[in-house]
């Protein structure tokens, strides 16, 4: 079994150039292509899950909206939050899609666990939450049997544009992030502190940094 994955570190870019590259990659793999995790910043963006409603974005401004294929409802991306995109061929890694959801959030709950924060998983409003105040929202597609889209961690950033939402669908959600509860990092020091937890909790032994 391939227990390889590609790891790419994006320039900040925008949301849309992303996920048509994550589209493109996963309509155009077959059984031997290798997984690959894609970390990357955005430029300021709402993104609208699929089944998304419009009520829930409620003052945008000038920060665009964008439509997705991926699971959930509306939220923020901007500079400061870590995208991690995990696209994984679920049948070679034996994983259905709740096994994904559980391993990401591990990953974050282990990594905050390492640096002294205690989080913790919920399943009816899924995400990373430290004392009721999200951290980590997730959301994914899956396409021919291939995972892509995955989480968003704020790690330094601007949260003011939550309060234009309702951030995945829930009134009065409070956001946090990891400068709040700790000293400053960079979103590059934040995501090689995660991509380890990421790696050992899905059980890659070898990682190609392209």
């Amino acid at each position: 079994m391939i227990q390889t994955v590609n790891i790419r570190w994006l320039p900040q870019e925008d949301y849309q150039t992303t996920w048509q590259a994550m589209q493109t990659f996963t309509n155009e793999r077959d059984d031997k292509t290798i997984d690959e995790i894609w970390l990357v910043e955005h430029s300021p963006v709402f993104t609208q899950g699929q089944n998304g409603k419009a009520e829930h974005v409620l003052h945008p401004g000038d920060i665009p909206i964008i439509q997705t294929d991926r699971g959930g409802q509306v939220t923020y991306h901007g500079p400061g939050q870590l995208m991690v995109y995990t696209l994984i061929d679920l049948k070679r890694k034996k994983l259905n899609i709740r096994e994904v959801v559980t391993l990401l959030l591990e990953s974050v709950i282990a990594y905050l666990a390492n640096l002294g924060i205690s989080a913790l998983a919920k399943r009816e409003a899924p995400g990373v939450y430290i004392n009721e105040e999200k951290i980590c929202s997730i959301g994914l597609r899956v396409r021919r049997g291939n995972a892509y889209h995955g989480i968003a961690f704020n790690v330094d950033m601007d949260l003011e544009p939550f309060s234009r939402i309702n951030p995945c669908g829930y009134s009065g959600l409070k956001m946090t992030q990891l400068a709040a509860h700790q000293a400053p990092m960079t979103v590059s020091e934040a995501s090689r502190g995660l991509l380890a937890y990421l790696l050992e909790k899905f059980g890659y032994t070898t990682a190609n940094y392209l």
